[in-house]
């Protein structure tokens, strides 16, 4: 069973995942959503359960309800130390916490005291209550409560999820906080636009489900480094059957594309789509954005090329990555690949030459002189991901 250990080692921290926005005053009025992440993902606080992802939850161990009930009484605890809160969305998973938390008063301290706050309490009744022998700690190791997940340690038998808890048990007893090592403490996301608020609730509740679905159908949601093709070499995700898609299609749209280009081009995609057509697009402009979510929320197949999409290989995130939002979805559904080029790919002679190519005619129909950019400039990357699918639908 050293696979599942060796899942559930410490990997170095990837630090562009998480950090803090610029300038932003985190004492001031704003709604946050907070992910906080047990070390190791090991599943301290219960078990997914449900025949399906529309009854998929989460049976929560003695452990786990107690983190439940502190998120609940959050707000109030902090009351009498002068900050004025209000939760309005949570959902304690099998390894981490979700919070969405509105700051409703300029706050005596940052709202990030608050977290590290609810983390150091959470330890503290881990290691009081349920880390040693007794009935409390069967119930989050092994016990009746745990079986589903643990197997128990009925027998003395030390099987491959036993091991694990005595894994998670020495990198505790090393460090002495039950939650993942990293220098930011949290993951965040601070409300900003209309419509997000919503976005962040739903996402919250719908976890369960989302999970549900990650572990029915793990191959649509594997990272797979170095794949190849074309000729080019990607960091990919989802349905990769789509490559062997014989009828495809690509969309390009300029940013300076009309309303009514747009929409007679998406004709024109939605109705090769219909008849089988497999559309490459890396959904940059606001039309190729337009299309890629009309193909999407219409349930066509879609091969979608990113720059920068995916975790770093070998960060604490690549083992758990899964695309967000409607991507998801889409990935569910088996309606979804995402390739992200490596440096290799963004270098291919091949690709250099079609991108300065581009770049040479929109200086001259601007009537500028051509200048070579550097193969890592965002605007070079933007044409390259265009020229590569283009490469690929063909």
């Amino acid at each position: 069973m050293a696979s599942e250990n060796d899942k559930r080692k410490w990997r170095p921290v990837d630090p562009t995942r998480h950090h803090r926005e610029n300038g932003w005053d985190y004492r001031g009025c704003a709604i946050y959503h907070f992910t906080l992440v047990v070390e190791g993902r090991y599943p301290l606080f219960g078990v997914l359960a449900g025949d399906s992802a529309e009854t998929a939850f989460v049976k929560l161990n003695p452990f786990g309800y107690r983190v439940y009930r502190m998120l609940s009484g959050l707000a109030q605890f902090y009351a009498g130390k002068g900050f004025a809160l209000k939760v309005l969305a949570q959902k304690v998973m099998p390894d981490h916490v979700h919070l969405v938390i509105q700051v409703l008063e300029p706050l005596p301290r940052s709202i990030g005291a608050v977290v590290r706050g609810f983390k150091s309490g959470c330890t503290m009744v881990y290691k009081r209550e349920f880390l040693g022998g007794g009935e409390n700690a069967a119930g989050v190791h092994g016990g009746e409560a745990g079986a589903g997940v643990h197997g128990g340690l009925g027998g003395g038998v030390l099987g491959g999820e036993a091991e694990a808890l005595v894994q998670f048990g020495r990198i505790f007893a090393d460090r002495g906080s039950i939650w993942q090592q990293d220098p930011a403490y949290y993951h965040e996301r601070i409300l900003h636009a209309p419509g997000q608020l919503r976005r962040m609730i739903d996402y919250v509740k719908d976890n369960p489900r989302r999970l549900w679905l990650k572990r029915h159908n793990p191959d649509l949601f594997r990272l797979h480094r170095r794949t190849d093709v074309g000729g080019l070499q990607f960091t990919s995700l989802g349905n990769h059957f789509l490559l062997e898609w014989p009828d495809r299609q690509m969309v390009e749209m300029s940013r300076s594309a009309t309303d009514g280009q747009v929409q007679e081009r998406l004709r024109q995609v939605l109705a090769a789509a219909h008849n089988g057509a497999i559309t490459y697009t890396a959904a940059i402009s606001k039309g190729e954005k337009l299309i890629a979510r009309t193909l999407r929320e219409q349930g066509y197949p879609l091969v979608v090329l990113l720059n920068d999409g995916f975790p770093a290989e070998g960060s604490l995130h690549e083992h758990f990555y899964k695309p967000g939002g409607v991507y998801f979805e889409a990935c569910s559904r088996g309606q979804l690949l995402l390739l992200e080029p490596t440096e290799q790919a963004f270098r291919d002679a091949a690709i250099q030459a079609a991108v300065e190519e581009t770049l040479r005619r929109k200086a001259e129909a601007r009537r500028r002189a051509y200048e070579p950019i550097p193969s890592t400039a965002s605007r070079y990357r933007f044409v390259a991901l265009n020229e590569m699918a283009r490469r690929l639908s063909r």
